[in-house]
This record gives C-alpha cells, structure tokens and sequence, in this order.
C-alpha cells in the first residue's frame, strides 16, 4: 500500500484516523504502512472490510464512548475494557445498566458545564471588545 517518495502512515495511526479497530482489519492492512495518498483513498473509496468494519464493529473505545454518549473514563468505571460490536452497544442502549445511566448523566453534566463556561467567556469577550470600542 505505499508508494515511491510519499510519507507513509503506521497502521495503528491510520486506524485510530479512520475510527476503526486495528485488531479487527486485515493482516495486510496491519503489515503494511500506508502513504498519505492511499489513506485519502480508504477514506474517499473505503473497502468492504473498512465498510463493514465501521457498520458492525468491533469498534474502539473512543466509537463505543461516542456511541454511547459516555466518556472514555466512564466506560473503564462501567469496566468496559474491550472493543465491543455494534450488536452489543446496541443491547447496552436497549437495557442500559446502572452505569451506564449513571455515566450517562455525569457525562450530560460535564457537556452542559463546558457549554456554560465557553458562552460566559464570549460574554465577557464580547463585553471587552465593547468597553475596547467605546
């Protein structure tokens, strides 16, 4: 997958780009490094094994968090250390454990709170640029 003259790609970095789960692709992907040109091609014309893997997983951490709106963090608490399918993040949504809920609303509260402290701060950005202006 490389070719002449062109910066090449490991394939973990590549993976963690494309949002997928290195253990999960194929050997050659895994063997190979790949040039910048070849990962524009994976994400504009992405094989059927790509497809499928981001379609049913199994997907890493940070997908599962964002699959299930919790943090990284959260998910080691609800003790999910492993990669999980798209079936099984699916089942956790349907019949959510205790964690997960728990999780879920810490990670709401967190969101909300950055929220706040981002509009106060172009509150007072904006109330400078004013004071600045008159």
């Amino acid at each position: 997958m490389t070719s002449a003259n062109s910066q090449s790609m490991k394939p973990a970095t590549v993976a963690k780009k494309l949002g997928i789960y290195l253990p999960a692709t194929p050997q050659e992907f895994q063997d190979s490094s790949i040039s910048r040109a070849d990962f524009a091609e994976l994400q504009a014309n992405p094989p059927e094994w790509l497809a499928e893997l981001r379609r049913n997983g199994p997907h890493p951490r940070p997908v599962v968090a964002q699959k299930l709106n919790v943090s990284i963090s959260g998910l080691a608490r609800g003790g999910v250390e492993e990669a999980l399918t798209t079936a099984e993040i699916t089942g956790l949504l349907q019949a959510p454990p205790a964690w997960l809920v728990t999780e879920r609303s810490t990670h709401a509260a967190v969101r909300a709170e950055a929220q706040r402290v981002k509009d106060e701060a172009a509150k007072s950005d904006a109330k400078k640029a004013r004071a600045k202006a008159e």
